[in-house]
């Protein structure tokens, strides 16, 4: 664990209960993983945990380059294989009130612990999401990620209950944009389709390479609205994220229905493009 540029042990690291994070979500964050000890994309990771902050007007607490030394140095301290790493910038403690100006102190903390991927069989076989009630927040800049997290945490919830590896959420329109905590992408008749960022999605630092990867196999991308139609028409689907990388999407619960994704296998498309994934991240990771 690391606070403000000190290693302390977990059980040491406290923050004060009148933080603004701790008390509004007045935070915003990153996660990032490591191969072979090298943080991925770390510069992509730290030049959106910028934006998030401007865009909610919180100033970080140390340059960028200092954070990324310090996210390194905390996941160097662990000694595990691989890491996980949570960056977290929050406005600081503050009197009990909403207005940003009572917050000072500004705090950074590094969560860094050992890496545990899905299992194996989650890439092998697929997985199924849940298609949830709860609409995707559009309440907030959808392109900062703030430690506002509740309506994700709710949706999450929701999917466990259907016995769902995740949940597919939709937008107040009926369109598809993202699962809780990951980026969606299917494949119709060999293009890579995925939800537009004016859908109300996060931009996905591994979407952003999956699409760059796929781009540079020759193969279709088109980002643009997708609705349940698309969906259950698909070839085949699969969700991103920075821990997970690539999982295949076998099929998805609507209601009390279990509707398969193309075959309901892991298709060849999504198995060719984590291949690739994961050969650009061991290659970038010997760059050390």
């Amino acid at each position: 664990m690391n606070t403000d540029g000190r290693l302390v042990p977990s059980e040491q690291a406290v923050v004060s209960v009148f933080d603004r994070g701790f008390l509004s979500g007045d935070s915003v964050y990153e996660v990032v993983r490591s191969y072979r000890g090298v943080p991925f994309e770390l510069g992509a990771h730290l030049a959106r945990l910028e934006r998030s902050a401007r865009l909610i007007g919180l100033g970080l607490p140390m340059p960028l380059e200092r954070i990324g030394a310090e996210v390194q140095h905390t996941g160097d301290a662990t000694g595990n294989p691989e890491s996980y790493a949570r960056i977290i910038a929050t406005r600081g403690s503050r009197e009990l009130g909403l207005e940003p100006g009572l917050a000072h102190d500004g705090r950074l903390i590094v969560i860094a612990k050992e890496l545990v991927p899905p299992p194996p069989e989650a890439y092998e076989r697929g997985v199924r999401l849940a298609l949830v009630e709860r609409r995707r927040n559009e309440a907030l800049d959808l392109q900062a990620k703030t430690g506002n997290y509740l309506n994700n945490v709710l949706a999450m919830e929701q999917a466990k209950a259907r016995g769902a590896y995740e949940a597919l959420m939709l937008n107040t329109h009926g369109r598809i944009t993202e699962a809780a905590s990951a980026n969606v992408f299917l494949v119709q008749a060999g293009a890579l389709c995925t939800p537009p960022l004016a859908a109300g999605i996060l931009e996905g630092v591994t979407r952003r390479v999956v699409i760059a990867l796929a781009r540079g196999l020759g193969l279709p991308v088109h980002e643009r609205d997708l609705v349940l139609d698309d969906l259950f028409s698909a070839d085949e689907a699969f969700i991103t994220s920075t821990t997970r990388e690539l999982v295949p999407v076998v099929a998805v619960w609507q209601g009390e229905l279990e509707r398969p994704i193309g075959s309901g296998a892991p298709g060849p498309l999504t198995r060719r493009l984590l291949g690739e994934f994961r050969d650009r991240a061991q290659r970038l990771s010997t760059r050390r």
